[in-house]
């Protein structure tokens, strides 16, 4: 496989990382063509990048300096893509770079440090800095949707450990849409079976009608959710969950959802 062919093998990873670091398409894709631009131009830099993701991110790194790597804003059209680039552009370059690298681009922090010039540790310092940034940026209210009060009881300590604010709990449908209605919040933790019968499912679609926020299902019937007949959650925690799974939702939900800033 010649140079040219390993680099183009590598990419649409290129492509996807450079968008969403830079907030668009056109910034992004400007940022890739100047790094092709620069190894055409320089057989040791085609080498260099053709040997491997690794290598072609620390070029790209090199080539588009902090100083051209803002986010773009407002330019994704989607929902989630502007609430996450709204995230994203709060942090520093570095930091938005450690993040990306270590979730989206799925490396190690030595592998990402690699890019960056960074240690491991570096990176995991930066890494801790921008989640930091994203948890002060996302703090909101949460409903919870639960109907076993020690769930519901250990569900409230992970959401105020995280800096949230509960505006709620309720063990039953009609509850649940009461509670919403009163108090707007900008996340929903729901479970499937609730105390009187009544179905998490319809609670959770009896609180969409009134505007958009993201939903984490945390149940032991995963399978009433997987059928395929209705649109699915993108959030999904099986029951007896890991606090830290629970954390990674929220934060995720949050991070690419709509959600109200507390007041």
């Amino acid at each position: 496989m010649s140079l040219a062919q390993q680099l183009a093998s590598q990419l649409p990873y290129l492509r996807r990382y450079a968008r969403a670091l830079t907030g668009s398409q056109q910034a992004g894709d400007a940022c890739v063509r100047a790094t092709l631009e620069a190894a055409l131009a320089d057989r040791a830099v085609l080498e260099e990048a053709a040997q491997g993701r690794i290598p072609l991110y620390a070029v790209f790194t090199r080539i588009c300096s902090n100083a051209k790597l803002q986010v773009t804003a407002g330019a994704p059209a989607g929902l989630h893509e502007r609430a996450a680039q709204a995230h994203l552009a709060r942090m520093s370059p570095e930091s938005r770079q450690a993040l990306l690298l270590t979730t989206l681009e799925d490396l190690s922090p030595a592998d990402a440090g690699r890019v960056l010039g960074r240690s491991a540790d570096e990176i995991r310092a930066l890494v801790a800095a921008a989640v930091a940034e994203i948890q002060r940026g996302t703090a909101t209210r949460v409903l919870i949707i639960e109907d076993e009060p020690l769930i519901s009881l250990q569900l409230e300590d992970i959401v105020t450990d995280m800096g949230h604010a509960v505006a709620g709990s309720a063990a039953t449908r009609s509850r649940a849409r009461e509670v919403f209605e009163s108090e707007r919040p900008g996340l929903v933790l729901a479970d499937i079976r609730l105390a009187d019968g009544s179905s998490g499912i319809d609670a959770v679609e009896d609180i969409l009608k009134f505007g958009d926020v993201p939903v984490i299902f945390i149940t032991a019937y995963p399978e009433k959710l997987l059928t395929g007949d209705r649109p699915e959650p993108t959030y999904l925690v099986t029951k007896p969950f890991h606090e830290a799974t629970v954390r990674a939702a929220i934060g995720q939900a949050l991070f690419f959802g709509s959600s109200r800033p507390l007041d």
